[in-house]
């Protein structure tokens, strides 16, 4: 791995590290940063991603994971993942057959946990590079700081570029439908890009158990948001743009079973809050 020089801000108390060819000092995680990315069918876009990390080894502090789980690929993503060779701690978790991205997340995450302490930082992102990394020294900023999840999101200053006016009714509706019904209080409820505490994710798994993650689709990222803050969970967003263009092939998900997966979540939430003690 690239070797770095580090400096740190009394005053600011933000770690910066100058890495040559690096656009200036660029904020440093203190602790390790565990990846956690599903990859179904992404043989074109996964050696992108891994180019866009390698590219970036301040990301990757001691005792740092690159965590890929294979959701039952038919193409190269799991031979990909096996072969590479380069700087990453690259870690593949490979599921048998394709499940949705909830089963991948409930793989990731069990993986990410074991030997993970509590002030490690897990980042989930998308494998098709659609997930801006110039943005994630923010996030992780702010998680550092004591926030428990940090969104990227579109919505709350952030931009859609080059995606097609279906997914922004989709994702813009979706929000509001699901902020709404299960009274979260954030703008971006769907996306992968997210940085989570270890710690209120195993305060989530100690709540919860199996059931931490019970939508199978793209719905489980609002699931699994509207869970943690029912927890007490400090959340803040920062606005990151997606760009669609950074992406090879179609996106995964489809229109239909994910509004499916939302009605399903809109519907657990309510029967929940109606069966709550008073």
């Amino acid at each position: 791995m690239t070797s770095v020089a580090v400096s740190f801000d009394e005053a600011s108390a933000e770690q910066e590290i100058l890495v040559p060819g690096a656009p200036g000092p660029v904020y440093a995680p203190a602790g390790p940063v565990v990846f956690v990315v599903p990859a179904y069918n992404e043989a074109e876009n996964l050696p992108r991603l891994l180019a866009d990390l390698e590219e970036r080894p301040w990301l990757f502090p001691a005792r740092s994971r690159l965590i890929i789980i294979d959701d039952g690929s038919e193409d190269a993503t799991p031979e990909l993942g096996r072969a590479y060779s380069g700087p990453l701690p690259l870690e593949l978790v490979a599921l048998e057959r394709n499940q949705g991205p909830g089963a991948a997340f409930r793989a990731g995450f069990a993986a990410a946990l074991q030997g993970c302490p509590d002030d490690a930082l897990i980042v989930t992102l998308e494998s098709d590079t659609t997930s801006d990394l110039d943005r994630l020294p923010a996030m992780l900023e702010r998680a550092e700081a004591g926030v428990d999840l940090v969104l990227a999101s579109v919505h709350g200053g952030g931009r859609m570029v080059n995606v097609s006016p279906l997914r922004r009714i989709l994702s813009v509706g979706a929000g509001v439908a699901v902020r709404f019904a299960l009274g979260l209080d954030a703008r971006t409820v769907s996306s992968f890009f997210r940085v989570y505490r270890a710690s209120i994710l195993r305060r989530a798994l100690e709540r919860y158990g199996d059931t931490l993650i019970e939508e199978p689709g793209f719905a489980c990222k609002a699931e699994l948001l509207a869970k943690l803050a029912g927890l007490g969970a400090r959340i803040e967003e920062v606005p990151v743009d997606v760009d669609a263009t950074r992406r090879i092939g179609e996106s995964r998900m489809k229109v239909l079973p994910t509004l499916m997966g939302y009605a399903r979540l809109i519907i657990r939430g309510k029967v929940r809050r109606e069966s709550a003690p008073t």
